[in-house]
C-alpha cells in the first residue's frame, strides 16, 4: 500500500509543505451565483475519463474555485446504475462539487436532478447540462451539443431541472453545431429565457471537436448579450491566457481544462498573478501526491499512466521515463519512480 493516509491528510500535509491555503474551501458561499463566481473566477472544466475525485482534489489544492464531475448519464441515473453515481459521489475530503449531466429526455434531467440533489444535500454546489459534447456516440444520440440544433428540447431540459434542483443550473454550449452555424448567441439567450443561471461557452464549433483554435469573439459577444454570468472556456492553456480571456471577454469566471494537465497550480497562478510551480522538483512531488490520491480514492491505476505524461513533460529523458511509467502496475512503483528521477535531478543539480 503506497499510503495508509487519508485523503484529508494527503492534501492538507501537501498545502502546509508547499505554502498554499486551504485546499477544502467550498465553492458555496455568497448569496448569488454571480457572486460566487466572481470570488472564485477560475474554474476546473468537466472532463470525460479525466476528472475523477484525485484530480479534482488535485486542482482544489491548486486554487481551482469550483471543480466538476465527469459527465454523468440521465439515462444511467434512470436505469440505476450504481457505475454512474459512483462518477456523481464526492469523496471525502470534498466540500463540494458541480455535478455535469448529459441526455436528451427532459423527464429523465427532471428525474436525475432530484435524484442529485436528494443525494448529495449541501455538496451540491451547481448542476451543469451539457450542451457542448462533440463526441460522435454522445451528438448521434441527439445528446451534448446536438441539442444547439433543437432549442425547444434544450429549454425543455432547462426547465425540468430548474423545477426539481435546489441549487444553480447551468449550461455549457458551444460556437455553434458546424462551421458556419454561429448560433451560440440566440441559443445561449433562450437557454437564458428558460431558466439556466449561467452559461459557459467553448469558442470551437462542435465539428472542430478540439482542433483548430478557439473563437474568444464568440465568447465574448455571449458574454455581452446575456444578464445571467457567463463563463468562458476554450485554448486556456496558461495563468496568463485565463487572466486574459477574463478581462478581454468580460465573463464572470473562466473553466480551464486541458491546461491543467500536469498543472493543478494553474488556478492560483491565475488569481494572484504569480508564478506557476514549474520546478521538476515540485512537479514531481505533485505527480506523487496525485498517485497516492488515485489510490487513496480506490480510483482505477491506469489513470496514473496519463498523469505520468503531463506530469513528466518537458523533463529529462521524458520518453524514456513514460515509457517506463508505461510498466508500473501499483502505485509504489511509480513513487519508486518518482523518487529516483527526483533523486536523479537532485544530483544533476549538485553536480552543477
Amino acid at each position: 500500500m503506497s499510503s495508509e493516509k487519508t485523503p484529508e491528510e494527503l492534501l492538507l500535509a501537501y498545502a502546509e509543505g508547499a505554502g498554499l491555503s486551504s485546499a477544502l474551501a467550498p465553492f458555496a458561499q455568497g448569496q448569488t451565483l454571480r457572486e460566487r463566481l466572481c470570488a472564485h473566477p477560475y474554474l476546473m472544466a468537466p472532463m470525460a475519463g479525466v476528472t475523477d475525485a484525485a484530480y479534482r482534489m488535485m486542482a482544489r489544492a491548486g486554487g481551482a474555485g469550483l471543480v466538476y464531475t465527469e459527465m454523468v448519464s440521465v439515462a444511467g441515473i434512470h436505469y440505476g446504475g450504481e457505475k454512474t453515481w459512483e462518477l456523481v459521489y464526492p469523496k471525502d475530503p470534498e466540500p463540494d462539487i458541480a455535478v455535469q449531466l448529459f441526455g436528451s429526455k427532459p423527464e429523465q434531467f427532471r428525474e436525475a436532478s432530484a435524484a442529485v440533489s436528494e443525494r448529495l444535500g449541501d455538496r451540491l454546489a451547481l448542476i451543469d447540462i451539457n450542451m457542448a459534447c462533440p463526441v460522435p456516440k454522445v451528438t448521434r444520440k441527439g445528446e451534448g451539443s446536438a441539442l444547439m440544433r433543437d432549442v425547444p428540447r434544450a429549454q425543455a431540459i432547462v426547465r425540468a431541472c430548474r423545477e426539481e434542483a435546489e441549487v444553480p443550473v447551468t449550461v455549457k454550449i458551444r460556437r455553434g453545431y458546424a462551421e458556419g452555424e454561429e448560433t451560440a448567441v440566440p441559443f445561449a439567450r433562450a437557454m437564458e429565457e428558460a431558466g439556466a443561471c449561467a452559461v459557459a461557452v467553448h469558442g470551437r464549433y462542435a465539428s472542430q471537436l478540439y482542433r483548430g483554435s478557439a473563437s474568444w469573439e464568440t465568447v465574448r459577444d455571449v458574454a455581452s448579450a446575456l444578464d445571467i454570468p457567463v463563463i468562458g472556456s476554450g485554448d486556456v492553456m496558461s495563468a496568463d491566457a485565463a487572466r486574459r480571456m477574463r478581462q478581454e471577454c468580460g465573463v464572470a469566471a473562466v473553466m480551464v481544462a486541458r491546461g491543467s494537465y500536469g498543472n493543478p497550480w494553474i488556478f492560483r497562478a491565475a488569481e494572484t498573478g504569480e508564478a506557476a510551480a514549474t520546478k521538476a522538483q515540485e512537479r514531481l512531488a505533485a505527480f506523487a501526491l496525485h498517485v497516492r490520491l488515485l489510490d487513496a480514492t480506490d480510483a482505477h491505476l491506469a489513470r496514473a499512466r496519463s498523469l505520468a505524461g503531463w506530469y513528466l513533460k518537458g523533463m529529462p529523458n521524458a520518453s524514456a521515463l513514460r515509457n517506463r511509467a508505461m510498466q508500473c502496475t501499483s502505485p509504489d512503483d511509480y513513487l519508486a519512480l518518482i523518487d529516483e528521477v527526483a533523486s536523479s535531478i537532485s544530483e544533476e543539480q549538485g553536480r552543477a
